[in-house]
């Protein structure tokens, strides 16, 4: 079996831009049109939006690995870095405080040079303890090759397949080089294309031992900031590609396996995949446009400050049923002052009675109709 970097005429990519165009040109309209949505938030709403697809984005990155790492650990990491003062931080662990770190280089200082000692960096964040699970690998550094070739596999021991082979760790000073210098300089191609090309070149070189994917999706998110001119992050395509995991990397290994350079079927499905992430934006961020939504229907100075502090307390996933007691002690209010308030939300309607019933009654905010 010969794979794509093995070929001749490697890594001089081709492919068809008639048969991109349609695509490339859907991507950069949805990109546009989300970014100005997002600028017409405010800054508290537009840092939840940015927070929000941040953590979204290590979880699944991380997911499609395998590993399954705490939200509410990853949310407090990277709330911590960006500087955002929110309640309920928790302390996390130095592996996805490692992940954190990596994902937030990448794109908050994405006008940066990508350097190999950067890229060492970052896998040194994803390894902090020197380890892959129990087996010790080199880290910050490029695989060496000593326990044989880097191979994509599946299947139980001694009836694996293979997928896919890597190029020989004598190749990787050189092939490095080649892929930074390209990344690096001013071309004539696209970002958002770039980035896709940037996705494959380097996850076929796979120059580290572990830590592979991660970094892939880290240059990846690295080029698509560059594509969108900000650091400011509202749709993951780590998401998407976690529910299309399979898809994904049957598209990749059959690039991989080319017969020639020609990459047209990975672009198409990287554009794709990349419509369908910024698609997505809508779910994954509807609680932030209902709380938009619903601040500009009901502006602040209609409400006293503990109505304000509460409902976004709702908005934000209140734990429990929201009673009058609970009202007044987080408002440190009396009774019935928090009963007051909470009458005068039902009359305007914003809050409505939980019918679930109960001991005690229970408050919760109306359904908000965004469009």
């Amino acid at each position: 079996m010969r794979y794509i970097h093995q070929l001749n005429n490697w890594p001089k990519f081709v492919w068809n831009h008639q048969q991109i165009a349609a695509l490339m040109g859907r991507v950069r309209n949805a990109q546009g049109r989300l970014i100005g949505c997002m600028d017409s938030l405010g800054f508290s709403l537009r840092s939840e939006a940015i927070l929000q697809t941040l953590t979204l984005d290590v979880l699944k990155s991380s997911e499609i690995e395998g590993e399954v790492l705490d939200p509410a650990q990853v949310r407090s990491s990277i709330a911590r870095r960006l500087g955002m003062d929110i309640a309920g931080l928790i302390s996390s662990d130095r592996n996805i405080d490692g992940v954190v770190e990596m994902m937030l280089d990448a794109t908050q200082q994405f006008k940066k040079s990508l350097t190999k000692d950067r890229l060492f960096g970052w896998h040194a964040s994803l390894f902090p303890t020197g380890r892959s699970g129990m087996q010790k690998i080199v880290v910050g550094g490029w695989r060496d090759d000593k326990h044989g070739p880097m191979q994509v596999v599946s299947g139980p021991i001694g009836r694996q397949r293979v997928h896919f082979q890597a190029p020989e760790a004598s190749r990787l000073n050189t092939e490095m080089k080649n892929f930074i210098t390209w990344f690096n300089q001013e071309t004539s191609i696209d970002p958002v294309l770039k980035a896709a090309i940037a996705h494959l070149w380097f996850v076929t070189i796979h120059p580290f031992e572990d830590g592979n994917g991660r970094i892939t999706r880290a240059i990846t998110d690295m080029q698509l900031a560059r594509a969108d001119g900000s650091a400011q992050r509202f749709y993951s395509m780590s998401v998407q590609i976690r529910q299309e995991r399979n898809v994904y990397y049957n598209v990749l290994e059959k690039t991989q396996k080319n017969a020639d350079m020609d990459i047209t079927v990975w672009m198409e499905w990287f554009l794709a995949c990349l419509d369908r992430a910024l698609g997505s934006t809508e779910n994954t961020l509807a609680g932030v446009f209902k709380k938009a939504h619903f601040w500009k229907i009901h502006p602040e100075g209609s409400l006293n400050r503990r109505q304000i502090m509460l409902i976004n307390k709702l908005f934000d996933g209140f734990e429990g049923k929201l009673t009058s007691s609970k009202w007044a002690k987080i408002a440190k209010c009396s009774q019935d002052t928090a009963l007051r308030d909470i009458l005068e939300l039902i009359e305007k309607k914003i809050l409505i009675k939980d019918t679930a019933g109960g001991r005690s009654t229970g408050y919760l905010l109306k359904d908000i109709k965004t469009s």
